[in-house]
């Protein structure tokens, strides 16, 4: 079969990184993954020319001479359909608002109206991707979640995003789902954790690698709030994992690297439940993010 490439983005509020991916075979061409960063609030002008620079370095290093698309994984709001930008008020992104972010790669890449630029929601790209690194999971159903500033998620079956029916909440999220005092990602979340903290010792800690830092150090009240989340984490995933008919769950985000003070307790609910899922940490969620992104031009 002739190899086709694509161009994966990973955009945050703070970075870009772009790679060239194989598409057939589904892999991160050598030489080409390329990360800049940057303040998102500057001027459109000024973040697309950032953008163009990453694009452009990728498929320079890559050696590749051709691309058939250009895959996007894009935080939210965002109408991923026609690549209009909706995030406000969320100190990322300000003059983006409303404007149509395909007509700006168009027209900063010189690319043709019918060149395939596609977007998807983050953690769908992560999830995806992480199907697509491991072909097992390719006939299965996998749920996935970020654990972040934020708590994303996304239902996979058989490599297809599932996001209506019975089976899965409303558009596939997790973060608004009613829980005690409020909705999930008040607890399952940076914020969530720092909150935790503050009540349990008056203590106010600035991020959530600095709590990591605290619980490696041995502090008790900072172990004592990433097994909290553990447990609230186990609480709300645990009926969706059963009604969607889940195989295997992937954890990811910047929170699974503290996966050893709240997964125990974690797996723990979960086997007390008498589920059997198979539970994983991400290890690459860049790479997983691009290759799900990609995964909308997969040559099967």
């Amino acid at each position: 079969m002739n190899k086709e490439y694509a161009v994966g983005l990973d955009i945050g509020g703070t970075h870009i990184t772009a790679a060239i991916i194989d598409i057939v075979d589904m892999k991160v061409m050598d030489f080409s993954l390329h990360k800049e960063s940057f303040d998102s609030n500057m001027p459109v002008e000024e973040v697309m020319t950032i953008w163009e620079k990453a694009i452009r370095t990728s498929f320079k290093n890559s050696k590749v001479e051709k691309t058939s698309g250009l895959a996007v994984c894009m935080p939210g709001p965002f109408d991923y359909t026609n690549g209009i930008c909706w995030i406000k008020d969320q100190s990322k992104y300000e003059h983006f608002y409303g404007l149509n972010v395909r007509d700006l790669f168009q027209d900063k890449l010189d690319l043709s109206n019918d060149f395939p630029i596609l977007f998807e929601n983050d953690a769908v790209c992560f999830g995806k991707g992480e199907v697509f690194k491991d072909s097992e999971n390719l006939s299965k159903k996998v749920m996935a979640i970020t654990l972040g500033t934020g708590l994303g998620a996304c239902f996979i079956d058989k490599g297809e995003s599932i996001s209506t029916g019975i089976s899965v909440p409303k558009e596939g999220e997790i973060y608004d789902l009613p829980y005690k005092e409020g909705i999930a990602e008040d607890y399952v979340s940076v914020r969530g954790l720092l909150a935790g903290y503050f009540a349990l010792s008056g203590k106010k800690v600035n991020n959530g690698l600095e709590l990591f830092n605290l619980a490696e150090n041995g502090d008790e009240m900072a172990v004592k709030v990433f097994e909290q989340m553990g447990q609230d984490l186990a609480a709300i995933v645990l009926p969706w994992l059963e009604k969607f008919g889940a195989d295997s769950f992937i954890i990811g985000g910047k929170i699974a690297n503290a996966s050893e003070f709240f997964l125990p307790v974690f797996n723990q609910k979960i086997k007390e439940a008498g589920s059997e899922i198979l539970v994983s940490i991400s290890t690459d969620n860049e790479q997983a993010a691009l290759l799900g992104a990609t995964s909308m031009l997969y040559k099967a």
